[in-house]
Protein backbone atom coordinates (compact mmCIF):
# COMPACT_ATOMS: atom_id res chain seq x y z
CA UNK A 1 0.00 0.00 0.00
CA UNK A 2 1.48 3.52 -1.31
CA UNK A 3 2.72 6.05 1.78
CA UNK A 4 -0.48 8.47 0.68
CA UNK A 5 -2.92 6.42 1.34
CA UNK A 6 -1.77 5.71 5.00
CA UNK A 7 -4.34 7.33 6.77
CA UNK A 8 -1.62 8.95 9.38
CA UNK A 9 0.35 10.10 6.65
CA UNK A 10 0.05 14.29 5.80
CA UNK A 11 -0.25 13.64 1.74
CA UNK A 12 -0.23 17.04 0.13
CA UNK A 13 0.64 19.33 2.82
CA UNK A 14 4.23 17.97 2.76
CA UNK A 15 6.32 21.00 1.72
CA UNK A 16 10.50 20.62 0.70
CA UNK A 17 12.58 21.23 2.38
CA UNK A 18 11.56 19.41 5.38
CA UNK A 19 13.80 18.33 8.19
CA UNK A 20 13.84 16.05 11.15
CA UNK A 21 15.71 15.90 13.93
CA UNK A 22 15.25 14.06 17.41
CA UNK A 23 14.01 15.41 20.22
CA UNK A 24 15.23 12.97 22.75
CA UNK A 25 18.34 13.23 22.30
CA UNK A 26 18.69 16.83 21.87
CA UNK A 27 17.16 17.21 25.50
CA UNK A 28 19.17 14.64 27.17
CA UNK A 29 22.38 16.12 25.71
CA UNK A 30 21.48 19.52 27.18
CA UNK A 31 20.52 18.26 29.95
CA UNK A 32 23.73 16.22 30.64
CA UNK A 33 25.87 19.15 29.64
CA UNK A 34 24.39 21.22 32.23
CA UNK A 35 24.43 18.69 34.73
CA UNK A 36 28.15 18.54 34.21
CA UNK A 37 28.95 22.01 34.30
CA UNK A 38 26.98 22.55 37.22
CA UNK A 39 28.57 19.30 39.42
CA UNK A 40 32.21 20.40 37.73
CA UNK A 41 31.21 24.21 39.41
CA UNK A 42 30.01 22.27 42.75
CA UNK A 43 32.50 20.39 43.45
CA UNK A 44 35.35 23.02 42.66
CA UNK A 45 33.66 25.61 44.99
CA UNK A 46 33.29 22.41 47.84
CA UNK A 47 36.97 22.20 47.74
CA UNK A 48 39.24 24.23 50.17
CA UNK A 49 41.67 26.69 48.27
CA UNK A 50 44.81 24.76 49.51
CA UNK A 51 43.57 22.18 47.61
CA UNK A 52 42.32 24.61 44.75
CA UNK A 53 46.37 25.55 44.81
CA UNK A 54 47.35 22.20 44.73
CA UNK A 55 45.89 21.48 41.43
CA UNK A 56 48.40 21.91 38.62
CA UNK A 57 47.83 23.06 35.13
CA UNK A 58 48.36 20.11 33.77
CA UNK A 59 45.55 18.57 35.93
CA UNK A 60 42.99 21.31 34.98
CA UNK A 61 44.08 21.12 31.04
CA UNK A 62 43.43 17.28 31.66
CA UNK A 63 39.60 17.85 32.78
CA UNK A 64 39.03 20.69 30.41
CA UNK A 65 39.67 18.10 27.72
CA UNK A 66 37.61 15.18 29.25
CA UNK A 67 34.55 17.92 29.70
CA UNK A 68 35.40 19.15 25.87
CA UNK A 69 35.14 16.00 24.73
CA UNK A 70 32.01 14.90 26.42
CA UNK A 71 30.41 17.90 24.78
CA UNK A 72 31.79 17.56 21.51
CA UNK A 73 30.36 13.97 21.67
CA UNK A 74 26.74 14.81 22.60
CA UNK A 75 26.77 17.92 19.80
CA UNK A 76 27.29 15.13 17.89
CA UNK A 77 24.72 13.49 18.49
CA UNK A 78 22.39 16.51 19.09
CA UNK A 79 22.92 17.54 15.28
CA UNK A 80 22.01 14.64 13.75
CA UNK A 81 19.49 14.90 11.26
CA UNK A 82 17.44 14.22 8.21
CA UNK A 83 16.62 16.36 5.54
CA UNK A 84 14.57 16.14 2.37
CA UNK A 85 15.05 18.27 -0.44
CA UNK A 86 13.73 18.27 -3.89
CA UNK A 87 17.27 16.83 -5.25
CA UNK A 88 17.33 14.49 -2.84
CA UNK A 89 17.96 13.25 1.04
CA UNK A 90 20.66 14.73 3.06
CA UNK A 91 21.98 12.30 6.19
CA UNK A 92 23.92 13.76 9.15
CA UNK A 93 24.80 11.29 11.57
CA UNK A 94 27.11 13.07 14.02
CA UNK A 95 30.21 15.26 12.07
CA UNK A 96 29.50 13.10 9.08
CA UNK A 97 26.91 13.88 5.76
CA UNK A 98 26.04 12.10 3.37
CA UNK A 99 23.29 13.35 0.15
CA UNK A 100 21.99 10.81 -1.85
CA UNK A 101 19.98 11.18 -4.85
CA UNK A 102 16.34 10.34 -4.48
CA UNK A 103 16.73 7.42 -7.29
CA UNK A 104 19.92 5.92 -4.66
CA UNK A 105 16.89 5.73 -1.85
CA UNK A 106 14.44 2.84 -2.46
CA UNK A 107 12.96 2.56 1.22
CA UNK A 108 12.54 3.87 4.83
CA UNK A 109 12.83 1.46 7.54
CA UNK A 110 11.92 1.92 11.44
CA UNK A 111 11.91 -1.82 12.54
CA UNK A 112 10.61 -2.84 16.24
CA UNK A 113 13.46 -1.89 18.48
CA UNK A 114 15.63 -0.24 16.10
CA UNK A 115 17.47 2.61 17.76
CA UNK A 116 16.53 5.05 14.39
CA UNK A 117 15.59 4.75 11.08
CA UNK A 118 17.23 2.52 8.08
CA UNK A 119 17.54 4.05 4.39
CA UNK A 120 17.80 1.38 1.94
CA UNK A 121 19.79 2.37 -0.97
CA UNK A 122 19.66 1.17 -4.55
CA UNK A 123 23.32 -0.19 -4.77
CA UNK A 124 22.00 -2.96 -1.59
CA UNK A 125 23.60 -0.93 1.37
CA UNK A 126 21.71 0.26 4.19
CA UNK A 127 22.21 3.36 5.93
CA UNK A 128 21.53 4.76 9.46
CA UNK A 129 19.47 7.85 9.36
CA UNK A 130 19.90 8.77 13.34
CA UNK A 131 17.83 11.99 12.78
CA UNK A 132 14.82 9.69 13.33
CA UNK A 133 15.18 8.07 16.58
CA UNK A 134 13.34 5.20 17.69
CA UNK A 135 12.64 6.21 21.37
CA UNK A 136 10.73 9.11 20.37
CA UNK A 137 7.92 6.87 19.56
CA UNK A 138 4.82 8.54 17.75
CA UNK A 139 7.06 11.45 16.46
CA UNK A 140 9.43 8.72 14.80
CA UNK A 141 6.59 6.86 13.34
CA UNK A 142 5.26 9.90 11.72
CA UNK A 143 8.39 11.25 10.44
CA UNK A 144 8.89 7.99 8.79
CA UNK A 145 5.86 7.88 7.25
CA UNK A 146 6.22 11.47 6.17
CA UNK A 147 9.57 10.74 4.23
CA UNK A 148 8.33 7.40 3.03
CA UNK A 149 5.36 9.89 1.12
CA UNK A 150 8.07 12.04 -0.50
CA UNK A 151 10.20 8.68 -1.10
CA UNK A 152 6.52 7.61 -3.39
CA UNK A 153 6.44 11.24 -4.80
CA UNK A 154 9.73 10.81 -5.94
CA UNK A 155 9.19 6.91 -7.35
CA UNK A 156 5.65 7.19 -8.79
CA UNK A 157 4.55 3.75 -9.85
CA UNK A 158 5.69 2.71 -13.29
CA UNK A 159 8.83 3.98 -13.01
Amino acid sequence: MPADSDPGASGGQLSLPRTWRPLGPRIAGVVAIVVLVFIVALLWIGFEQETRDAVTPFQRGTVVAMFGGGVACLYALVRSRVQARAEGIVVVNGYRRHEYDWAQVVAVRLDAGAPWVSLDLADGTTVPAMGIQGSDGSRAKAAVRELRVLLDRAHPPGD
